[in-house]
């Protein structure tokens, strides 16, 4: 349920379960975990969904066994954002609860049209995993922040792009060529080139 190729130093992952939102069990979220963890290699990381949504978060059945609030949430968006590497989140379509940290800890976002963004943790009586809120308020701003943790709303992809939580707006034909468009020039690089740059635009 989590696809992964290599070419040429561009690693794609897949989360491939489109006839259940592409919702996340513990299984797929320790994988996906691994995968970043392995990902030291790699030139550019794509994250990406099959079907018509990217996620829907965590698994209903599994949420209600306390994957909710697992730390393995955590584990995955921190082990991406822990890479050097350039990370591209394609978003096919829209993105739900805990699985946003994902696309958070990515250096660039890409959503096709249709995508919408919500994050209702607040509602089911859970807190955001630890490092998404500053994530978001890094991106957004922290009254936009609230708007989304707090207020409960599901943003738009135009929306989301004035607002910056992310930064292309891609048809879904198109949405991974763009990502290995932008991929292009990491690909190449050095990597430690490529790095030390990823973390200038960091500090």
């Amino acid at each position: 349920m989590i696809d992964l190729t290599k070419d040429d130093g561009v690693w794609t992952v897949t989360i491939n379960r489109p006839e259940k939102a592409n919702s996340l069990t513990l299984e797929m979220l320790q994988e996906l975990a691994q995968i970043a963890r392995d990902a030291k290699d790699a030139r550019v990381l794509i994250l990406t969904g099959a079907g018509k949504v990217f996620s829907a978060g965590a698994d209903l059945e599994a949420a209600r066994a306390g994957l909710a609030i697992s730390p393995i949430w955590e584990e995955v968006s921190g082990a991406i954002a822990d890479l050097r590497c350039l990370t591209i989140a394609a978003l096919n379509g829209t993105l739900a609860g805990g699985a946003m940290g994902m696309a958070l800890a990515c250096d660039v976002r890409l959503a096709v049209p249709d995508a919408k963004f919500f994050y209702p943790v607040m509602k089911l009586g859970f807190l955001p995993q630890p490092s998404d809120p500053a994530r978001m308020r890094a991106l957004i701003g922290p009254a936009r922040t609230k708007l989304i943790l707090m207020g409960g709303q599901k943003i738009l992809a135009d929306e989301a792009l004035a607002f910056g939580l992310i930064d292309r707006i891609c048809s879904a034909e198109t949405l991974l060529a763009e990502a290995e468009t932008i991929a292009a020039d990491s690909k190449v690089a050095d990597p430690e080139l490529a790095g030390q740059i990823k973390q200038m635009c960091c500090d």
